[in-house]
């Protein structure tokens, strides 16, 4: 436990913004989960939702800093072409 108040607070921030950032990468992984639940039953319609939400959270979670770029731009890369390979 830290014993200068400067440290103190960031202790308490860091808690705070560790549970906010843990709520935005469990919607994101539900969000991503849900689009391969669609997409593995080959239901477009539900899939097109589903992938529209993904990307949007995908997209939040760059903007939070929670996901690097790169990697969300694979992530919707992959997404995609899982799209296109529906019917």
């Amino acid at each position: 436990m830290p014993n200068i108040k400067s440290a103190k607070k960031r202790v308490l921030i860091a808690e705070v913004r560790n549970a906010r950032n843990k709520a935005a990468k469990s919607e994101l992984k539900t969000a991503i989960k849900k689009f391969e639940a669609a997409a593995a039953e080959g239901n477009r319609t539900e899939a097109d939702g589903a992938y529209k939400v993904a990307v949007k959270k995908v997209d939040q979670a760059v903007a939070k800093g929670i996901m690097h770029k790169n990697t969300a731009a694979h992530r919707k890369s992959a997404m995609t072409l899982k799209l296109n390979k529906i019917g």
